[in-house]
């Protein structure tokens, strides 16, 4: 008997992130609680041995338990800050999704956490205005309710004051990835808009952003820049760019 299924299904948001949370708590959280069970287990058979008067050295279990359990115990909480962090990410790129699907109401093509070697795709919208790269960053807001970043054109200023250039440098370069390979599969050049979206956050460009080939946008408002943006392809070719970039979804392999 085998599967009637022969390519992978597309991706819903943020599989890749789920993907690795199951991963983590499944592989590496349960094993280090499993050692620390065995510990536990172990230290109190022994006391119970010696409290039965049975020969047994309950003193030298517990020592090393109390010199091994502190190593699981900071593993543990580790994986726990990790997945914190994934989910936050996961839950950010699904509101995000949420948000790009309804543009399928005006026959635009979505696609979401379109896989590659080391990293992944976000989402990638294709609609008769340009094919949009689109990148979620989901950060925590601080105490004081400052939830502003200023873009420049060049990096970006969050309400702490952190400066970062990462995010750019990272679309960019998925942007360059996806052109590349619409290039490669369909043997035609297209330009792609790379767009950074931050949920939960106020986005205040200065004036030097305007001639960045960036968008940074709060998600709310992408569907709207995109919906509004001059017609650069036809149908045809947005059938033929999702065909493509389908048929690479289904046929990929880890």
């Amino acid at each position: 008997m085998k599967s009637p299924i022969k390519d992978n299904p597309l991706h819903n948001p943020a599989e890749s992130l789920d993907r690795e949370i199951d991963k983590i708590i499944n592989d590496k959280v349960n094993q280090d609680l499993t050692v620390l069970a065995m510990l536990m287990v172990l230290v109190v058979w022994d006391w119970w041995t010696w409290f039965k008067e049975v020969d047994a050295h309950p003193i030298n279990m517990t020592i090393a338990a109390l010199l091994i359990a502190p190593i699981f115990v900071y593993r543990i909480l580790k994986h726990r800050r990790k997945v914190t962090q994934l989910r936050l990410g996961r839950d950010g790129e699904k509101a995000v999704g949420q948000y790009l699907e309804r543009l399928r109401e005006t026959s635009a093509r979505v696609f979401h956490d379109i896989p590659a070697k080391g990293f992944n795709i976000d989402h990638l919208v294709i609609a008769k205005s340009g094919i949009y790269v689109v990148e979620t960053k989901t950060y925590s807001k601080s105490d004081d309710g400052s939830h502003r970043i200023i873009f420049d054109g060049s990096q970006l200023t969050l309400g702490n004051g952190y400066k970062t250039d990462k995010p750019i440098t990272q679309v960019k370069a998925a942007s360059s990835w996806i052109r590349e390979l619409l290039k490669e599969t369909t043997g035609k050049h297209f330009s792609t808009k790379p767009v950074i979206v931050f949920p939960g956050w106020f986005i205040e460009p200065t004036s030097d952003a305007k001639s960045s080939d960036v968008w940074v946008l709060n998600p709310k408002g992408l569907p709207t820049f995109i919906s509004n943006s001059s017609e650069k392809l036809d149908e045809s070719e947005v059938n033929l760019i999702a065909y493509h970039v389908s048929r690479y979804i289904r046929a990929y392999r880890d």
